[in-house]
């Protein structure tokens, strides 16, 4: 019999850490693919991850507008109900057998939520990590809603254990954004210009004696402090003597205070260096970071990817607070000087050797033998 397994999509980020699932599920003659595509990920202000998907080859079967504008606490409570909503009407259109959610956004938690209440087993990609922010709170109710947890690392594992699950239901996969990762270190020339190719705000720069890619979300238990933070994240790269390729955050609260200080500084300071991007197709991202002389910011990619491509990453506060992470990290708070002197530090060590703490690129495989051979069932006989 074949299994249809719906998959949520909900955000730039999401896309790049279940693509090599998408795969692999679309592969399997027992399976059956339903691809959803929501929130940011349909808008062109957050990167259009959309056209990604459909470059790729993938066919979608549901598109969801859920998000409100205004990028607050309020508006990410709001559009959490109406993805609610909207996702529950979906999820009785295409009588799925299995919901997959991704990692531990509001969306993701909004998905679990209606899959619950209609008696569908939910599959929680990423849990038992632990980080900063409204985040783990989140991850962790996304657990306790879900029947099978494909996490990414064994330490992962002993937290969801810890939270009450079965053993039985919990396998260690890896992580599926390694797996592009993987295929990038095969193979890592940079074959396309980014600056022709994805545009962006800013002149273009000579990337051949070295350059630093930044990327940093609002904290939404900070998302009062977003501008100020960004603003000793831009002073502090401002003058490093490389060039700066940047990346919009993500729709979080606190968003709009992170943009306005990026647009203020440009129109303040009117940086030379600095080159806006809003998104580029996953392979193209991880070839830019291979050779990149570091990553800035607070991302989750400057923990997991660049950890197994062996990237210099400097992790700014506390959104990546307590998740596991490799000898290419050096952790600072939202200081200019300590963020400068980190970056000088690990020009000092060099480049740290690859590790495959999050997996070994083929976790999207293992996900997809999952969803087709593991006991889908809305029982939760928990342990405690």
């Amino acid at each position: 019999m074949i299994r249809k397994i719906c998959v949520v999509v909900t955000a730039r980020p999401s896309y790049s850490r279940i693509r090599s699932a998408l795969r692999a599920i679309a592969d399997r003659r027992d399976l059956e693919l339903q691809l959803v595509v929501a929130a940011s990920a349909l808008l062109d202000r957050y990167g259009n991850a959309v056209q990604a998907i459909e470059h790729d080859g993938f066919h979608i079967a549901q598109r969801v507008y859920l998000m409100l504008e205004g990028e607050n606490l309020v508006t990410s409570a709001k559009s959490t109900g109406i993805g609610l909503s909207e996702l529950a009407t979906v999820f009785d259109n295409l009588a799925p057998d299995a919901v997959v959610t991704v990692a531990d956004r509001y969306e993701t938690l909004a998905t679990a939520v209606a899959a619950s209440y209609m008696n569908i087993p939910v599959v929680h990609v990423q849990g038992g990590e632990v980080t900063g922010s409204i985040d783990e709170k989140v991850r962790h109710a996304v657990t306790k809603l879900s029947n099978l947890h494909l996490v990414s690392t064994a330490l992962a594992r002993e937290r969801v254990i810890r939270l009450g699950e079965r053993e039985d239901t919990i396998f260690v996969t890896g992580c599926p954004s390694i797996d592009i990762a993987a295929e990038v270190a095969a193979s890592p020339d940079m074959d396309f210009d980014p600056f022709a190719k994805y545009g962006g705000v800013g002149p273009p720069a000579d990337l051949s004696k070295g350059y630093l890619v930044v990327m940093q979300h609002p904290v939404t238990t900070e998302y009062d402090q977003a501008r100020a933070q960004v603003d000793e994240t831009l002073y502090a790269v401002k003058d490093f003597g490389l060039p700066v390729l940047w990346f919009w955050p993500n729709p979080d609260a606190g968003s709009d205070g992170t943009s306005k200080g990026i647009r203020m500084f440009r129109e303040r300071e009117k940086p030379e260096n600095f080159h806006l991007f809003r998104n580029m197709y996953p392979e193209d991202f991880l070839r830019l970071l291979v050779h990149a002389t570091a990553i800035a910011g607070n991302s989750s990619v400057a923990i997991r990817e660049c950890s197994y491509l062996g990237v210099p990453a400097v992790n700014i506060g506390s959104r990546q607070e307590g998740r596991e992470r490799g000898a290419n990290v050096i952790d600072v708070d939202h200081d200019r000087d300590r963020i400068a002197a980190a970056l000088r530090e690990h020009g000092r060590r060099g480049r740290p050797a690859p590790d495959h703490l999050y997996g070994d690129g083929k976790a999207g495989g293992r996900i997809a033998e999952c969803v087709a051979t593991a006991e889908l069932s809305i029982e939760k006989r928990l342990t405690y």
